[in-house]
């Protein structure tokens, strides 16, 4: 009776603080983080590079060129995701976790919390580094944008956002499927490879898809030419919040009732 009486005493003991510790010392615990994180603002800001030394036209929206190679990224921040539920799923260490957190959407939501900051984080200093080198890296003569203009300092923060929202869509992709092939496939196949068919044979569609809505609606500052209708930026961004979101409660309600 008394062991049984600590050990409840003891879980009750924890709290918001001290689970999301936990998190953030597992996440940093795994190889696979620190090399992806890097790899995705190395490929972020080297494909914005690119981009700004291939410029030629002076009209074009250079804010969005200097943050071309955040799509890249995302499709990384959003593996990193998966990878931060599932490989506790892969290594058996989900038991260990739910056994000293036995609230099961405390946990989740912890997960949430440390690697949504971490991402954030990562998003938006790489998203200014892209702009800024993007910036410099165009040809003479075309005139660099400047975060005092209009709609270019809401471009890049939200393009760092994106980060954000992109890493939890994964993360509750990870808590829904348990396996990390199967969630990399469904992020990768399902959010960026199945978009574009949808798009091709749906085109209203292709305003919805989290990719198309990063490129053209967060990260433009002006809006997409040609007829193409695409969301407004503040639009975009709750849609791509909604996305994450739905992912995370889907995750969270099959968390809580499923064996680990």
């Amino acid at each position: 009776m008394t062991a049984v009486t600590v050990t409840r005493a003891g879980r009750g003991h924890y709290r918001f603080r001290h689970v999301a510790r936990m998190e953030w010392i597992k996440l940093w615990s795994l190889r696979s983080t620190w090399w992806t994180l890097a790899l995705t603002a190395v490929a972020a800001i080297a494909i914005g590079v690119a981009v700004g030394l291939n410029t030629k036209n002076t009209s074009a929206d250079l804010t969005n060129n200097a943050l071309a190679g955040i799509s890249a990224g995302l499709l990384l921040i959003g593996v990193l995701g998966v990878l931060v539920m599932t490989s506790e799923y892969t290594s058996g260490m989900i038991r260990a976790t739910l056994a000293a957190a036995p609230n099961r959407p405390l946990v989740l939501a912890a997960k949430a919390a440390v690697f949504g900051a971490v991402a954030l984080a990562l998003g938006e200093a790489t998203s200014f580094i892209s702009f800024f080198a993007g910036g410099v890296t165009l040809r003479q003569g075309i005139v660099a944008p400047e975060l005092s203009q209009p709609g270019v300092l809401r471009a890049v923060l939200l393009s760092g956002v994106s980060f954000c929202l992109i890493g939890l869509l994964g993360l509750g992709l990870g808590a829904i499927l348990r396996h990390t092939a199967a969630g990399v496939a469904v992020m990768v196949g399902g959010v960026y490879v199945a978009g574009q068919i949808i798009a091709a044979i749906a085109h209203p569609l292709f305003a919805y898809i989290p990719i198309s809505i990063v490129a053209n609606s967060l990260g433009t500052t002006r809006p997409v030419g040609h007829g193409v209708h695409m969301l407004p930026p503040w639009a975009g961004l709750g849609m791509l919040c909604l996305y994450a979101a739905a992912a995370l409660v889907i995750g969270g309600w099959l968390l809580a009732r499923r064996d680990a």
